[in-house]
């Protein structure tokens, strides 16, 4: 071993001394007693992320040294974008804030989204309670079936933006499936717009996730108000046995194009903190979060709302999605950058 690998291998022990020391310890205890911490949602009320912010914050305060009291804060906008951005720049980096966003807006930077203001490999990852599967969704009513309907058939998709996540997967399905999908923008949120298939308005909704769904509209799928077309993401669904997984559907540039546009399904329901934060109270929110996703009574909350709380990765793993992503082929990242934008 080399003089300058034995110091760096010694400063690595001592960092990991220093942050699991009960001096550190004492220090986020000192910080967090008596605070109150903001979990800042990027969504609107009463849909998945939102339901998933109020129960982490019933719950983590508890796992923090000193106990602080976790509020929830809806921050929607621009599919995400409003929250994420007010992450970067503007709110405190002192471990006092923490962000659940949606999983598309790490990734828009790197789709050339110039709405996206900030680096997502700088920011502090915390962890999330599991990956998404998503799905086509349509009402009852709406004379679609199968894959083969939605090709042959225009259907009226919402969405918040048409540069949105619903509409950007409705124009990469229409690309390389061939399907017939027009979106309507305008919905606040994926709530508004459930409401909205609910009024007979919209047809229905190009990119919903099955946690979100089965958490908000419990009874949707087997009662039959709304049907999933086809359904993509990291992995398969037992839950949605017999719907057509998109990823088995393409072959050649359209999988590549696609296994892209799903790694933000990869990272589910991403939490984090801004750039900055002391590394202590990185490390603490990130044991308090792990901590939580194992807390019997969290997982029996979630398991009685329908959170799915089925699969929990690390800030770590998250990072390392996030910069597989960036290391995408150009042409690859140009198509996704085509279809991602409408101008």
């Amino acid at each position: 071993m080399t003089k300058q690998s034995t110091l760096l291998a010694l400063f690595a022990c001592w960092l990991a001394w220093f942050y699991l020391s009960p001096a550190a310890a004492d220090s986020v205890g000192d910080f967090y007693g008596g605070r109150t911490v903001t979990l800042i949602v990027s969504t609107s009320t009463a849909g998945g992320y939102d339901t998933l912010a109020r129960a982490i914050a019933r719950h983590i305060g508890k796992h923090i040294a000193g106990h602080p009291t976790v509020i929830v804060r809806n921050m929607p906008g621009a599919g995400g974008l409003t929250a994420t951005n007010y992450l970067y720049a503007v709110a405190e980096r002192d471990g006092s804030v923490i962000g659940l966003i949606q999983n598309n807006p790490p990734f828009e930077p790197l789709f050339g989204t110039p709405e996206a203001r900030f680096d997502p490999r700088q920011f502090n990852w915390l962890g999330t309670p599991s990956v998404e599967t998503a799905m086509v969704l349509v009402g009852k009513t709406v004379p679609v079936f199968s894959l083969d309907d939605l090709r042959a058939r225009e259907t009226i998709m919402g969405a918040s933006g048409a540069n949105s996540t619903p509409a950007f997967f409705a124009r990469l399905f229409n690309a390389t499936l061939g399907t017939k999908m027009k979106v309507i923008a305008g919905y606040p949120g994926q709530n508004d717009a459930l409401v909205a298939m609910e009024r007979g308005e919209l047809d229905g909704y190009p990119s919903v996730f099955y946690s979100a769904l089965s958490s908000t509209r419990p009874t949707w799928l087997a009662d039959g108000t709304a049907r999933a077309v086809v359904q993509y993401g990291p992995a398969k669904l037992p839950q949605l046995n017999g719907v057509p997984f998109v990823p088995d559907l393409v072959s050649g540039a359209d999988k590549l194009l696609l296994d892209a546009a799903i790694a933000p399904l990869s990272i589910g329901r991403p939490l984090l903190t801004p750039p900055g934060v002391p590394a202590a109270r990185v490390a603490a929110l990130r044991q308090a979060l792990a901590e939580t996703f194992a807390d019997p009574d969290f997982l029996a909350e979630g398991d009685k709302i329908g959170l799915s709380l089925n699969d929990p990765r690390s800030g770590e793993e998250l990072l390392r999605v996030i910069e597989r992503a960036y290391a995408l082929p150009p042409d690859i990242v140009d198509r996704l950058r085509k279809l991602n934008r409408v101008q």
